[in-house]
């Protein structure tokens, strides 16, 4: 399942021809693009699905939802990396 995943932007910087930031979800932290969100600015809060932020949201709800999917422990498996799903998926499949 992919979700879209709030978090807040810690640093900004430029990529080449892509506006980048530092974006933290509770804790972990992760490159995204900024491009379809040129109003956020460094301590926004944004909506992210598959690396590109979406939306500006307020802190409130950003941490409303972080909660939520905290604990409905989906949060570590939407932000996991690439390896981390891989192994995951080849684990659940020899389990059962």
């Amino acid at each position: 399942m992919c979700l879209a995943i709030p978090g807040r932007v810690e640093a900004i910087t430029t990529d080449g021809l892509l506006r980048v930031g530092r974006v933290n979800f509770g804790g972990v932290v992760k490159s995204v693009c900024l491009d379809y969100v040129p109003e956020v600015v460094v301590g926004d809060y944004t909506i992210v699905h598959v690396g590109f932020a979406l939306s500006k949201i307020d802190e409130k709800t950003a941490e409303e939802t972080l909660k939520m999917f905290r604990d409905l422990d989906m949060l570590d498996e939407e932000l996991e990396g690439e390896d981390e799903a891989f192994a995951r998926a080849a684990g659940k499949k020899a389990d059962g």
